[in-house]
């Protein structure tokens, strides 16, 4: 079972089991965060589409790390002018494990039980 989850403004396939690297977020090291913005889940040959969102869904995960990519050079260059200028940039990214991917059954099944044994 995979999903896509869409969060800065990206969207990314996760799976559980499997970690991500997602635009800086902040929440501390070792919390657990949980993405509702579920595009689509595929289980098997099933495969549920949201518009824009699937309803009930959700990706649990706990963040690993916060840290920075590789450093990309930005160079501006005019032609026969003498205009040079060279900048470096590190962008900023969480790495998040996926623990859970949830659908709306599956988040009814799990709340009917914890009220269960309350």
């Amino acid at each position: 079972m995979y999903a896509i989850v869409e969060t800065g403004g990206k969207q990314y396939p996760v799976e559980e089991g499997r970690y991500i690297d997602v635009e800086l977020l902040d929440a501390e090291k070792d919390s657990k965060i949980v993405f509702d913005k579920i595009v689509m889940i595929v289980n098997g040959k099933k495969s549920k589409v949201g518009l824009p969102y699937v309803e009930g869904a959700s990706a649990e995960g706990t963040v690993l790390a916060h840290d920075k990519a590789k450093k990309i050079i930005v160079f501006k260059q005019r032609p026969k002018k003498g205009y040079r200028k060279k900048q470096g940039h590190r962008q900023g990214f969480t790495r998040v494990m996926i623990n859970k991917i949830r659908t709306s059954a599956q988040k009814k099944a799990a709340e009917t039980a914890e009220n269960a044994e309350a």
